[in-house]
């Protein structure tokens, strides 16, 4: 088995405002702020898919980002800066919740 040294950084937003308008603005702060930091192998960030209702999905939420790290080093870096900062102080309060899910993988 691989070494398991990447992390996952999951995080699901519901919002306050859940019209189509409210998400896109969200899914497009992410991308703004959000992509292209050090260390990022894998980034997206898009709405809850209206068809998968099955009585496993977890529906409390409209806008998910998925962001995969090379290391635990930089998923920390990326915590502090600047423009993840930013995102948070100019989207937090849209949010009604928001809940995050790290964890260590492998590709």
């Amino acid at each position: 088995m691989e070494n398991l040294t990447q992390i996952a950084h999951n995080v699901y937003f519901t919002l306050k405002d859940k019209s189509p308008e409210a998400q896109q603005k969200l899914v497009e702060a992410c991308h703004k702020y959000l992509s292209g930091h050090p260390g990022c192998v894998f980034f997206a960030a898009g709405v809850l898919t209206e068809e998968l209702d099955r009585p496993v999905n977890d529906r409390a939420f409209q806008v998910a980002l998925h962001v995969v790290f090379d290391s635990l080093e930089s998923q920390n870096a990326y915590q502090v800066a600047e423009r993840h900062v930013q995102f948070i102080e100019e989207n937090k309060e849209s949010w009604e919740s928001v809940r995050v899910f790290d964890s260590t993988v492998a590709s």
